[in-house]
């Protein structure tokens, strides 16, 4: 039986709030917050705002990261939450952030990454 790494969410989140998405202190505060919700440890935090509109940022966890891009202009976030280790739900960070963001909706693909054949060639996290 393989077993993996980690496991990795792309998410897409449509019909967000303008306003959350175009502001850095905001989105920043929601992808720590999210990070936190999933029961990660934060480590590092790099956000920036782009002109005339965007915030990308990534928050860095010791179960691996969460990133973010937004274009407030259309409502949406591009997502991707990896998360290694069995402590930490990336779903729940996502469905955090698509409440936070006031979205209409969600779409989400994960992939496991780090596919090992024998358990115990994978490092514990």
């Amino acid at each position: 039986m393989a077993n993996s790494l980690g496991r990795h969410v792309l998410a897409e989140i449509y019909g967000c709030s303008f306003d959350i998405l175009n502001d850095r202190e905001k989105v920043e505060a929601l992808m720590v917050n999210a990070a936190l919700e999933a029961g990660a440890e934060v480590r590092e935090v790099v956000f920036h705002k782009f002109s005339p509109q965007g915030v990308s940022g990534v928050v860095v966890i010791s179960e691996s990261h969460l990133a973010i891009h937004t274009w407030p202009e259309i409502g949406y976030a591009a997502v991707d939450v990896f998360t290694c280790g069995d402590s930490v739900n990336p779903w729940d960070a996502c469905n955090y952030l698509t409440d936070h963001f006031e979205a209409g909706h969600m779409t989400a693909t994960e992939m496991k990454r780090g596919i090992v054949e024998d358990p115990k060639e994978a490092v514990n996290i």
